[in-house]
């Protein structure tokens, strides 16, 4: 490799033109800091802040004293949604069911429209007061309300408001296919956390933190894919660890709060700098309407409205006002009560199915999913399911670093008949 250079922005453009060129590939070690700094003729320092900006720019990884190497850049992997034109019956998608989507319709023929310009408050009046009565008591008491493009968004701008290409995140492993797709994407390192019943384990999350964790991303309800929710106790646990660590930032997705029968039980401390709890409406006013709630301290709120500027600063209005339309309607409330009882169901029969065939699931659940845990090869399972009409989504997506063998189920659509008949079809795909 032909490395060139005097100064650390000479020998980063030259290592950045020779990935590029393809003449260094995802892989290949660089050479020792200090065998380049002879062969250049230049200060150690000099090379050491060109790999420091190689990593930042996530253009290679450091592997401590193995080196430094440059990254495999990896693709979006899977991502959540419906396989159009498949013939198989589709619980993969991790939809929620239309028929419990509100007529949108009727709801904006209820409400006028005007024009907003630049420099308009960023937040309705009415979402905001609906915001600030929602979220009061479930988080620290003085926070700022602003609204993201949904929780994909707002998770993705929080993280680039504070972290840095090759920063670490501490995320539930097995994690959703959102996170990790926005990890990916922005060069941040996930570091799994395993989960179990009662959410992220406190002790593992101690231990990740440790070692230079700069932030944590929390499900407290409903995890994607278990669909574990936190525990009281396991939230004052995973509190006490926070309390440690004051400057990692703190996001919260409830992405599924209003459709929940868990309760919430709050995560963050008093004493942490940086933090967000983020609410979406999305899984219960359709993913089209990509709006969330996203409440913060000050500092974040302030670097937030930064990176919502080049946007003009605000989630468009016409948007607002059909979540505003939706939340205003006696009737759009009495259907998110009929969706929630319904889809608490539809969990419940695919769980008492599979049990009575002897497969265990994770319980309690919430969502819109049903979590099989398995300990053998899913790719069997997987093909022998899809011989029998059904498409599920293997475990090995969700997993960080590995530990997520097992078959995410949606079942917002599922009925008891398919529920008994997809459980048989499962045990006999495993051989049983």
């Amino acid at each position: 490799m032909n490395i060139v250079g005097k100064k650390a922005s000479e020998i980063f453009d030259s290592i950045r033109l020779l990935t590029q060129s393809r003449q260094l590939l995802p892989g290949q070690m660089l050479p020792p800091v200090r065998d380049l700094a002879v062969a250049l003729d230049v200060n150690r320092n000099t090379v050491a802040s060109a790999y420091k900006r190689l990593v930042t720019a996530g253009i290679a990884v450091t592997q401590g004293r193995l080196g430094t190497v440059i990254r495999h850049q990896q693709g979006l992997g899977e991502q959540e949604g419906s396989l159009a034109g498949s013939l198989l019956v589709d619980l993969a998608s991790g939809n929620p069911n239309p028929a419990w989507l509100p007529d949108l319709a009727v709801a904006l023929a209820q409400r006028a429209y005007w024009p907003r310009l630049y420099g308009e408050a960023p937040v309705n009046p009415a979402l905001n007061a609906h915001a600030r009565k929602w979220l009061a008591g479930e988080c620290p008491a003085r926070f700022e309300v602003d609204l993201a493009h949904g929780a994909v968004d707002a998770i993705e701008r929080l993280l680039a408001a504070y972290l840095v290409a090759g920063d670490k995140v501490a995320v539930e492993n097995p994690c959703f296919l959102s996170s990790i797709s926005t990890l990916r994407m922005t060069s941040l390192q996930a570091v799994g956390v395993m989960v179990d019943a009662q959410g992220m384990q406190a002790d593992a999350l101690d231990a990740v933190l440790s070692k230079g964790v700069q932030a944590v991303l929390f499900t407290p309800r409903a995890h994607n894919p278990t669909g574990c929710s936190l525990s009281k106790s396991r939230a004052k646990d995973l509190r006490r660890v926070l309390e440690r660590y004051p400057q990692v930032l703190v996001i919260v997705d409830d992405h599924f709060a209003l459709l929940s029968n868990a309760p919430y039980h709050d995560v963050i401390p008093a004493s942490t700098q940086r933090w967000a709890l983020i609410r979406s409406v999305s899984k219960v006013l359709g993913p089209d309407l990509r709006l969330a709630f996203v409440a913060s301290d000050a500092q974040t709120s302030q670097r937030l409205r930064l990176r919502l500027a080049s946007g003009t600063t605000w989630v468009s209005h016409l948007l607002q006002d059909v979540v505003g339309a939706c939340f205003a309607s006696p009737d759009v409330w009495g259907q998110i009560a009929l969706a929630r009882a319904d889809y608490a169901r539809r969990r419940a029969w695919l769980t008492a199915a599979l049990n009575e065939q002897g497969i265990g699931v994770t319980e309690p659940s919430e969502g819109l999913n049903v979590w099989v845990p398995l300990a053998q090869d899913i790719q069997p399972v997987l093909l022998g399911l899809a011989q029998k009409g059904w498409l599920v989504r293997s475990g090995e997506a969700f997993g960080v670093n590995g530990g997520a063998s097992g078959l995410r189920i949606t079942v917002s659509t599922l009925d008891e008949t398919q529920a008994r008949r997809l459980a048989l079809d499962i045990r006999r795909s495993l051989g049983r």
